[in-house]
């Protein structure tokens, strides 16, 4: 169903549910410990009339007797639902064919078009951290992942070192992932669907395609006073091989009527390269304390994008919390995004109905409360999640005009984590 490396929408949201259970990584401690501490939680998202994911997530964390830090990770979440497949809503009720022929299903007159999706995803990972002196910390970290359609082996490496009496940190690594993808049948890139498949589609070998993704990392952390911090990270990254979804396709209109009268299956360019900016200020106040962030995205394939992000830590007294936070999320369309494509024009060398690579707003609000247990601490999240997009394009033709092109996705985040040591 291949998960793995989504824009926003679902992986987003997961990434950053789950990185506020394991986030913060804990750094070596002066002496060893024999206690091992645990961070969990379990995650249930939920997309209306689309997916349902539930995705349970654990940490253990524990200084050896050589003074390194070791953290061990996994991660098991489970799909089902529907996801649109790029297809517009049309006047009539629409058949899909995999690409292998073995199987299809039909959506009705003016419903956006869905796939159904079940799966299950496992991921692992390990963090080893060692004082190389005084000053310097390097951390690496070893990730695999896999899925029915989709496998990921991934390190990276990363440098920290402590300038300025330690009121500085400077900070560089870099990562690398291989990741397969193999869905049971592959479809060629921008062939109508009509098309009969080849003899050998499906037959289930050959039918893997590859991919590399690298990237790099600097970044700075200062502390301004007693009460404040800030940090900044630049990040570049490089992916190449196979970038297409082999499970989305685009609608082919007549060029008068909108009616839709085949499909082509997209194709997305074999290389992306993409740089971020991301700012962070975080501020005690007497009692409470102030988060603050931002994102800048950009990437070759047209797509900006610009991420702020709000939290407020409230006490409550007794070590309890209550933590509100708002997020906004706008981006830029990729270029060759296209809701549909018109019979009769030139075919695009690169084309997606995404709608993840859309024009798009998103707007998340929730509430996060933190207490104190007898030997560790439970959390509670509640998010609720809108992306729009356009929604009545303009060069929307004939009956396309009455449906919406971009339905909009409301989706609800919540979250349970439980910290202990044992």
């Amino acid at each position: 169903m291949q998960l793995k490396k989504r824009q926003l929408s679902i992986r987003g949201a997961l990434a950053a549910a789950t990185c506020s259970v394991l986030s913060q990584p804990l750094h070596a401690s002066e002496s060893p410990s024999d206690k091992w501490d645990v961070r969990s939680g379990i995650l249930f998202y939920n997309e209306k009339d689309r997916i349902n994911i539930i995705e349970p997530v654990a940490s253990a964390n524990r200084t050896t007797a050589s003074g390194a830090n070791l953290t061990v990770r996994a991660i098991l979440d489970s799909i089902t639902g529907s996801s649109p497949n790029g297809a517009t809503p049309t006047n009539t009720s629409q058949t899909f064919t995999s690409p292998s022929g073995n199987s299809s299903y039909t959506t009705q007159a003016g419903v956006t078009p869905m796939r159904s999706i079940t799966d299950t995803r496992a991921a692992f990972g390990v963090d080893y951290e060692r004082e190389w002196d005084r000053l310097t910390t390097n951390t690496m970290s070893g990730d695999i992942s896999k899925e029915t359609d989709y496998f990921s082996l991934g390190f990276s490496d990363t440098l920290r070192r402590d300038y300025n009496n330690r009121q500085t940190t400077l900070a560089a690594g870099f990562g690398v992932s291989f990741d397969i993808v193999s869905p049971h049948s592959l479809p060629v890139e921008l062939q109508l669907a009509s098309t009969p498949p080849p003899a050998t589609s499906g037959d289930g070998e050959n039918d893997g395609k590859t991919k590399i993704i690298a990237n790099v990392l600097v970044g700075v952390t200062q502390i301004l006073s007693r009460r404040s911090l800030t940090q900044v990270n630049l990040s570049y990254t490089s992916s190449n091989g196979y970038l297409t979804d082999p499970y989305k396709l685009l609608s082919v209109v007549d060029s008068v009527s909108g009616a839709t009268l085949d499909y082509r299956y997209e194709k997305r360019p074999g290389t992306r390269n993409s740089a971020a900016l991301y700012w962070k200020w975080q501020y005690q106040l007497p009692e409470d304390v102030i988060y603050l962030s931002y994102r800048y995205f950009s990437d070759d394939w047209g797509i900006t994008a610009h991420t702020a992000d709000v939290k407020y830590r409230y006490e409550l007294g007794g070590d309890m919390y209550l933590q509100p936070h708002y997020r906004y999320y706008q981006q830029s369309a990729a270029d060759f995004y296209h809701h549909s494509l018109v019979n009769g024009q030139p075919v695009p060398q690169y084309a997606s109905a995404d709608l993840r690579l859309g024009k798009m707003t998103g707007n998340t609000i929730g509430l996060k409360f933190g207490m104190p247990l007898k030997d560790g601490e439970f959390t509670a999240r509640v998010e609720h999640m809108l992306q729009n997009g356009t929604s009545h394009p303009g060069d929307a033709i004939g009956i396309q005009q009455n449906y919406d092109l971009y339905p909009t996705l409301d989706a609800t985040i919540v979250q349970l984590g439980y910290r202990f040591k044992f």
